[in-house]
């Protein structure tokens, strides 16, 4: 059995969770998230918990067991508690304005670079040099905060760069001259 797979997801109050041919849509205080599921794995709900199980050892089931588990779980946690990743921008004149939902970068390009969040994202910005990417998808909040990352990454001589905010980024010692 998965460790992950065969653990019950509690699903907290205020959180509707219904199953259909392969269709789970959770709704809660957040907002609602709908995701299509492997038609071969088994959702039940049994009071306020849902237990994931599947129909047999081969296996494709084994490795979607705690997969789907974990999908499951981080859409009730995502509309109760929501998701969020920070990102730092590290580099002398690299900051970051908002002015509506738009966001601009500037970051030693020529050019200011503009970001539009997509549908339930929303990028908060608490000071010139942070960002913070919040949604209640986990997989879209981590999608846009990897591509925002992507503009400019972290370079290894220096650390210059777009980064999340607990990234440790290696660095390399530079040139030498010779004697």
């Amino acid at each position: 059995m998965s460790r992950i797979g065969k653990k019950p997801i509690a699903i907290p109050d205020g959180v509707e969770v219904k199953y259909e041919n392969g269709m789970i849509t959770v709704k809660g205080p957040k907002g609602t998230l709908a995701r299509e599921l492997h038609k071969e794995m088994i959702v039940k709900q049994e009071d306020n918990q849902l237990i994931i199980e599947r129909p047999s050892d081969n296996k494709l089931h084994r490795s979607l067991h705690g997969t789907t588990r974990s999908v499951v779980n981080n859409m009730v946690e995502g509309v109760t508690k929501g998701f969020e990743k920070t990102l730092e921008l590290v580099g002398v004149g690299y900051r970051a304005a908002k002015s509506g939902n738009k966001v601009t970068l500037s970051l030693g390009f020529s050019h200011p670079v503009e970001i539009v969040p997509e549908e339930g994202i929303e990028i908060d910005v608490p000071s010139t040099n942070k960002l913070v990417v919040k949604g209640i998808n986990k997989e879209q909040v981590g999608a846009v905060a990897a591509k925002i990352r992507s503009i400019r990454e972290p370079e290894p001589y220096k650390g210059k760069g777009v980064r999340y905010e607990n990234e440790v980024i290696r660095r390399k010692v530079g040139k030498t001259g010779k004697k």
